[in-house]
């Protein structure tokens, strides 16, 4: 009988914690849900470059534009600024044998619309994961990096959409 009482306060306590949270207004981030301000763009990256992809399928999902090959037929044009994957030693033992290393994404970025303007100033990112290191696990690792790698491009993308949606175009 007592452990049934508990498990009704511990059910009512959830209860009311989510009414809470739900109240003042708290909710997941999730992907962006936004609308383009320009009907074209133009992104001034490789064409099969895996943030390319990933970054026109977005904008497809998110609708209301449409990604150009050509930046004259462009509204808005992406220029890379500073693209750059690294790895880094962040902390080795006193034999030079590395614990930890840092995985750094840095992206930069500006948007100008096709008679030179700039819609949005350089805007940069950087991203970066820790992660662990092993020599007896050496190959695993390799393709840890790679999901982590994945991971941070992805949330880039995710951000540059949110800063893409914020144009105001003249």
């Amino acid at each position: 009988m007592q452990m049934l009482t508990t498990r009704r306060a511990l059910l009512a306590l959830a209860l009311v914690l989510l009414a809470v949270l739900s109240g003042c207004g708290f909710r997941l981030r999730g992907e962006a849900q936004t609308h383009m301000p320009f009907k074209t763009i133009f992104l001034g990256l490789p064409a099969t470059s895996t943030l390319a992809i990933e970054l026109k399928r977005n904008i497809r999902a998110v609708g209301g534009a449409e990604v150009v090959a050509d930046p004259k037929l462009a509204d808005a044009i992406l220029q890379v600024m500073q693209p750059e994957r690294q790895d880094i030693i962040a902390i080795a033992t006193v034999a030079g044998q590395p614990v930890e290393y840092r995985l750094y994404y840095k992206f930069a970025f500006r948007v100008k619309d096709n008679k030179d303007q700039e819609l949005l100033p350089t805007a940069s990112f950087s991203l970066y994961r820790d992660v662990d290191f092993s020599a007896a696990q050496a190959l695993a690792m390799q393709s840890e990096d790679q999901l982590l790698y994945k991971d941070m491009q992805a949330d880039l993308v995710q951000q540059i959409l949110r800063r893409l949606a914020a144009i105001k175009m003249p």
